[in-house]
C-alpha cells in the first residue's frame, strides 16, 4: 500500500536516530521564583505559570532543576500529581493536585476529554480563516528526532482534531487560538506543520528537524536566529477550565511577554481580550 499525504512513508518504517539528546544548559531555580510563578493555590490544586525555558518532569540534577521537584521542594515533600504537563519550550498553566484522589479525578477527566484548555500560539504565515484540522497522527519514521509525529494515512495512528482560529495577522506571521479534542503527542505542533503554518521557534516542526540536533550540539546560534525567528517554541497554554469535569475552577493568564513582544515587532494590533 501506497501511503497518502505522508512524505515520510509510513507504511515502510526505517526508524529515526536512536540516540536522546539533553536540550541545553541545565537551570535551576529558587523557591522565591517558583512563588513568583503561582498562579492560584487552594487545598487540592496549584496552578503554576510555567515559563518557556524551564523542564515539568524530574531531572537528575536537583529537585530545583524541574517545575515538578520544585513543587514537591515547595509544598515540603508532600504529594505533587502532575496533571496538565507541558513541553519544556511551551509555556503557560500547568496544574498539581495535591492530593490522591483530586489526582484521580483529574486524570480520569484527562482521559476522558472533560475539561477545557486554551492554548494561543505564534505561526509561521498569514492564516486569514478558521482552520479545523482532523488528521491521524502517528510517529514520523523517517526524522532524524525519535520523539517527533506527523500526519499518517488515515485508518493508521490515532485520530487527531485540532481547532485554529486567528486572532491577529501580520508581518508574515499570525497569532491564533488553539483548542485540541484529543491529546496526543505533539498534536498541535505536527497538525501546524502538515497544514502549512508551523510554530515561529520550532526547532523540531519547523523548515527541518534537523535544526533541533544542531541546537543541541551547538546551542542557539545566528543561523537558527534567522530561520527560527524565536529561541523558543511559540506555544502558551492561556487557559484551563476543570469545570466540565465537575470542579468549580477556572483560570485565564496573559499571553507570555516574549510571544506578545514578537506579535507587536511584527505589527500585529491585539484585542484586549485573546481569549
Amino acid at each position: 500500500m501506497t501511503a497518502v499525504d505522508n512524505p515520510s512513508g509510513y507504511d515502510r518504517p526505517i526508524g529515526p536516530w536512536e540516540r536522546r539528546l539533553q536540550q541545553g544548559v541545565v537551570r535551576r531555580i529558587s523557591l522565591a521564583e517558583l512563588r513568583g510563578w503561582i498562579v492560584a493555590e487552594d487545598e487540592r490544586i496549584l496552578a503554576i505559570n510555567k515559563p518557556g525555558d524551564f523542564v515539568c518532569h524530574p531531572s537528575k540534577d536537583g529537585p530545583w532543576s524541574s517545575l515538578s521537584g520544585a513543587v514537591r521542594e515547595y509544598l515540603g515533600g508532600g504529594a505533587a500529581h502532575l496533571v496538565f504537563r507541558l513541553d519544556r519550550e511551551t509555556s503557560g498553566l500547568v496544574i498539581y493536585a495535591k492530593d490522591s484522589a483530586t489526582a484521580r479525578r483529574l486524570q480520569m477527566a484527562a482521559q476522558e476529554r472533560k475539561y477545557g484548555k486554551t492554548y494561543l500560539a505564534l505561526l509561521v504565515g498569514e492564516l486569514r480563516e478558521p482552520l479545523a484540522i482532523d488528521r491521524p497522527l502517528g510517529p514520523d519514521l523517517a526524522s532524524p528526532v525519535l520523539v517527533k509525529s506527523c500526519v499518517v494515512p488515515i485508518g493508521e495512528g490515532q485520530e487527531a482534531r485540532t481547532q485554529v482560529v486567528p486572532v491577529a495577522a501580520a508581518g508574515g506571521f499570525t497569532l491564533a487560538r488553539v483548542r485540541t479534542e484529543t491529546g496526543r503527542k505533539h498534536q498541535i505542533r505536527a497538525h501546524l506543520q502538515w497544514a502549512g503554518y508551523p510554530l515561529v521557534g520550532d526547532k523540531i516542526y519547523g523548515p527541518d528537524p534537523r535544526l533541533f540536533l544542531d541546537f543541541i550540539e551547538h546551542g542557539w546560534t545566528p543561523r537558527l536566529a534567522a530561520v527560527l525567528f524565536l529561541e523558543r517554541q511559540a506555544l502558551h497554554c492561556a487557559e484551563i477550565d476543570l469545570r466540565p469535569a465537575g470542579l468549580t475552577w477556572q483560570r485565564e493568564i496573559p499571553l507570555a511577554a516574549d510571544l506578545q513582544a514578537f506579535a507587536e515587532r511584527q505589527g500585529m494590533v491585539l484585542p484586549p481580550r485573546l481569549l
